[in-house]
């Protein structure tokens, strides 16, 4: 039973860099479920033997990490910074500058932490309530060059529901040392050519063309990149496509000779985000729920993020009589033929039940079809978060509900 999900991603990294047209930077998302020996599981969805992740392997070159601009995050993030390091103590920093002080360590990291924080607020997770804790050196994992973890606030304190790890090339080379594969590398292409003296293996092509016929180019091929030159002939030379072939010394001779490289193979380095899927639901539940007091009753309303929210309006007649059913008909007809927009109709108990409901599980809006849509053809729109009723066209509210400016109305 696997802990995580990123080995896989690992051992396909050779279809993975023909995928992507054996170009760097690249990455792979795997999602799915992960096991730990939790002795004592507890705290709801938050301590558990069998929880839900996603994890992105994000394949780099070390000598040119990728880094787009962070100046577009120019919110203040909340770091912890390694309390054995230079800098110590939680700061309020943008993120740019925390790259620049050298509090994060890796611009690739940086971007990944900026990015981590835009979707932990798109999804609802409440902006005071995150901050990034960045791991000891005595924490760190064996793998690790630098990590660190995206920590959420809420019922049960700070808890770790992301973590953002510089992995370097560990993984790579764990899997090219047990396995013997020369097929975990990546080309790095030199600005300007390079001279250098080394030992090299000169193919026999009138050897090579008889014994390997149509696969004599790709032996050649194998032997000129040849990073490394065998003491002992014969040995097997693995070939681009996974197959190996044996070369004796009749097939290349061995000579020093001076070699211009126009580039050369490496193992690329992996920054790794993985994120807990199930304990940033809580979370999202956590803090978006709020209670209130309606008519001396405990009154019910989770402000989710409408990317998360169930459907994103209520269409509700206020009776189910009287033409009322048939226009909240169409109007639901019309909201769900819009692109990346849901509605559901409920026309069941009292209008104020149907409200406490739709606030209950989330939902934004409401659209209510009463008597007065019947004469002018205007709705009653409910916003979710403070309840606060106005009167809009059908056409208008439609407008907006697909422009997602609904608020604008208010």
């Amino acid at each position: 039973m696997r802990p995580e999900t990123a080995q896989g991603m690992f051992m396909l990294y050779p279809a993975l860099f023909r995928h992507f047209k054996q170009k760097l930077p690249f990455g792979a998302i795997q999602t799915g479920k992960g096991y730990r020996n939790e002795i004592s599981p507890r705290q709801g969805m938050i301590r558990l033997r069998e929880f839900n992740m996603a994890e992105l392997e994000y394949f780099i070159d070390p000598e040119d990490p990728p880094c787009p601009s962070l100046n577009t995050w120019s919110d203040s993030i909340a770091l912890v910074p390694d309390p054995d390091g230079e800098h110590s103590g939680e700061c309020l920093i943008t993120i740019s500058e925390a790259l620049s002080a050298g509090i994060v360590r890796h611009p690739t990291v940086a971007w990944f932490l900026a990015r981590t924080m835009d979707f932990l607020i798109n999804v609802g997770i409440d902006s005071t309530r995150i901050r990034f804790r960045q791991h000891a050196s005595t924490e760190m994992a064996h793998y690790a060059d630098d990590c660190w973890d995206c920590e959420l606030h809420g019922e049960h304190g700070w808890v770790e529901c992301v973590g953002i790890a510089n992995r370097t090339c560990h993984d790579l080379l764990s899997h090219e040392r047990h396995s013997g594969s020369k097929l975990l590398k990546a080309w790095r292409q030199f600005e300007e050519p390079r001279s250098e003296i080394r030992d090299v293996l000169v193919p026999n092509g009138a050897s090579l063309g008889p014994a390997f016929k149509g696969r004599a180019g790709k032996v050649i091929d194998a032997l000129q990149n040849l990073t490394e030159i065998p003491e002992k002939m014969p040995f097997e030379l693995t070939l681009t496509d996974g197959s190996n072939v044996q070369i004796t010394e009749e097939m290349a001779t061995r000579r020093s000779e001076e070699v211009t490289l126009h580039g050369e193979w490496f193992t690329p380095h992996v920054i790794e985000p993985a994120f807990g899927i199930d304990r940033i639901i809580w979370h999202i539940l956590d803090h978006s729920y709020t209670e209130t007091e309606k008519e001396g009753e405990k009154y019910s309303i989770m402000k989710l993020s409408s990317i998360v929210s169930p459907y994103d309006v209520a269409v509700l007649p206020l009776f189910d009589k009287d033409g009322m059913g048939e226009i909240a008909s169409d109007i639901l007809s019309r909201v769900n033929s819009m692109p990346g927009l849901r509605g559901e109709m409920d026309s069941s108990k009292s209008i104020g039940r149907r409200y406490a409901r739709v606030d209950e599980i989330g939902v934004p809006w409401a659209i209510t079809v009463d008597h007065e849509t019947l004469k002018d053809g205007s709705v009653t729109v409910r916003r979710r978060d403070d309840q606060k009723q106005i009167r809009v066209m059908v056409d208008d509210v439609l407008l907006n509900l697909g422009t997602g400016t609904v608020s604008t109305l208010f």
